[in-house]
């Protein structure tokens, strides 16, 4: 299994990317401007795209398996991996995911706890309706996890 960053030509592995965000305007918002990469393993297994949103925070934008594929450990895999990359580079990794129980646990489950949630967003921001599993997707529901510990408020000691 190899990871390996893709700098030139990321639109080849569009078909993969519209797994996870099924509108390509909305993939052409961060692909430029993104850092991704692919797990390959006998062939293409996983893509994930992460932006630097500044100060220290990191976003992971995308993040697709082949459907053949899922369930195996790829996703989780690439996650573990751009934990321990980016843990030199920033503080947090956030992701947002539609507001549904079949990616919410997953994200949980890989060390994210939800933040906030932005209301809507799926209806403002997409052409046409998304349904997962059978329900249509509104709000984008945003988890974080820190890469580090979090910050520490300052401890005044005082000696007498």
């Amino acid at each position: 299994m190899k990871i390996k960053q893709i700098t030139q030509n990321k639109k080849q592995f569009l078909e993969l990317l519209l797994l996870a965000d099924e509108q390509e305007s909305m993939i052409d918002r961060y692909l430029e401007r993104g850092e991704m990469y692919v797990l390959e393993e006998d062939g293409v297994k996983a893509v994930c795209v992460v932006t630097d949103e500044g100060d220290g925070l990191f976003e992971i934008k995308n993040l697709a398996t082949d459907p053949l594929h899922q369930r195996k450990g790829y996703g989780r895999k690439m996650i573990q991996e751009m934990f321990s990359h980016y843990q030199h580079k920033g503080h947090t990794m956030l992701v947002g995911t539609g507001d549904s129980p079949l990616t919410i646990p997953f994200y949980e489950s890989c060390g994210f706890v939800i933040s906030h949630q932005i209301e809507n967003f799926f209806l403002e921001n997409y052409d046409q309706p998304i349904f997962e599993n059978g329900k249509q997707l509104m709000h984008m529901v945003i988890l974080k996890k820190y890469l580090k510990y979090p910050p520490l408020f300052p401890i005044i000691c005082i000696m007498v």
